[in-house]
Formats: structure tokens, sequence, C-alpha cells
């Protein structure tokens, strides 16, 4: 018998959970000394941001995909 597969969908877009991982990662750095700690959170936080950066610019109008 197969596996069936998890199909079941995320309750909030890609964009949003970007956006809430950065930001949590922003506010835990906020309280924290200068430190490894810190610096990790911060990473964290600029690289989400830009990976919804180019979530954004992947899913826009104006790229066309190649024919």
């Amino acid at each position: 018998m197969k596996k069936r597969r998890n199909r079941s969908r995320p309750p909030l877009p890609l964009q949003e959970r970007l956006k809430q991982i950065a930001l949590g990662a922003r506010e835990k750095a906020a309280g924290l000394p200068p430190g490894h700690e810190r610096d990790r959170l911060l990473e964290t936080a600029v690289s989400t941001e830009s990976a919804a950066a180019i979530d954004r610019w992947l899913s826009s109008p104006g790229l066309q995909s190649p024919k």
C-alpha cells in the first residue's frame, strides 16, 4: 500500500511567514546584549527578509517565463 502524501496547506502565505520570522528574530535580538546569539538572530532576520524579497521578485508580473 502506498503512503498518502500530506497535502495540507500552511495557514499563512509564505510572505507572511517570512515576515513573522524576521520580526520575531529582530525582537529577540533587541533584548540581548551584543554577542554570538544576537548576531545569529540578526543574520536570521536579514536572510528571511532577503528570501521574502526574492520571492516577491520571482512572483512579480513583470518577470516572464522563458519561451
